[in-house]
């Protein structure tokens, strides 16, 4: 076991939570446990680092009680690490340094709810093309907890910024911050097109960082008729890294559009969004050219 120092400052939290996830390599780990790394040979082969230094790392995080390990073979034993409560509440502090390696390193600090065509953000999100969502709950406008992959041949996952039923509800300055503006239109205009999403074998979700009240409360003035869904503990945006803004004092996510097969494969992403009609359009024409092509 390779030596460690402690932190002796047994008064300071962050002291504390350095102990724990102060190398970079625990956080890479747990950063892929939350996109659905669960294996050994899978972390191994994702982080390229040693056997040794893996064990090792996968040892501190199951004796903290961020990762908790279970068997899924017997013979030889191989065992699954998955995250704890204890470890998906550091989701946020990955999408913190997300967030802020995104703004500080690679816009200069610059708030913005949007991106680039050629930024490293955009390619970053664009990279989801033909990987899978991971399993996970997400609780709708009335608490249900959602798989936001539907049980139909595709989904529409929007991922908006917020949207409110009262224009006092909004931060301060939301007008003013790039790409910001926009998620009653879109919201309205999904709404108004639902029968032909569905018509073409589409399931619509929306999500967003906001809590489910809020959304309830926009939902309703607004008469939408499919799930809005809250990543307010941010698992999705963990899981898929996809970009968010900090306003209002609340990680919130960038305007991006999934579209998401029944075995949970993205078939199309859109990001960054510039037209919202447009967007909407191409999603429709996504699920009815692929679901032309499906025996």
């Amino acid at each position: 076991m390779a030596q460690r120092t402690h932190l002796d400052d047994a008064d300071c939290s962050i002291a504390q939570a350095l102990d724990v996830v102060g190398d970079w390599w625990t956080l890479l780990i747990v950063r892929d446990a939350a996109r659905g790394v669960a294996r050994f040979d899978e972390f191994q082969r994702e982080l390229g680092m040693s056997r040794k230094v893996l064990t090792e790392r996968l040892r501190l995080l199951v004796d903290t009680g961020v990762l908790t390990r279970e068997p899924y073979q017997e013979r030889p034993v191989r065992h699954a690490y998955r995250l704890t409560p204890r470890g998906r509440g550091l989701l946020p502090v990955l999408v913190a340094l997300q967030d802020w390696g995104d703004s500080w390193i690679l816009r200069g600090g610059e708030m913005t709810a949007t991106t680039e065509e050629a930024s490293r953000e955009a390619a970053r999100v664009h990279a989801l093309r033909g990987t899978r969502v991971p399993r996970m709950l997400l609780p709708d406008r009335f608490g249900e907890l959602r798989d936001p992959v539907a049980d139909s041949p595709f989904t529409v996952l929007y991922c908006f910024p917020g949207a409110f039923a009262r224009a006092e509800s909004y931060p301060p300055g939301w007008a003013g911050i790039p790409g910001a503006r926009g998620c009653t239109l879109e919201s309205c205009a999904y709404r108004d097109q639902l029968a032909e999403f569905t018509g073409a074998g589409a399931t619509v979700h929306g999500v967003s960082t906001q809590r489910p009240d809020e959304q309830r409360e926009f939902a309703e003035k607004e008469a939408l008729r499919f799930p809005l869904l809250s990543d307010a503990e941010l698992e999705l945006v963990a899981a898929l890294r996809l970009p968010t803004f900090r306003a209002g004092g609340v990680s919130r996510l960038k305007r991006l559009t999934l579209v998401v097969d029944r075995e949970r494969t993205v078939l199309d992403v859109q990001y960054p969004i510039r037209d919202i009609e447009a967007s909407i359009a191409s999603a429709l024409a996504t699920v009815r050219a692929t679901g032309s092509q499906t025996p």
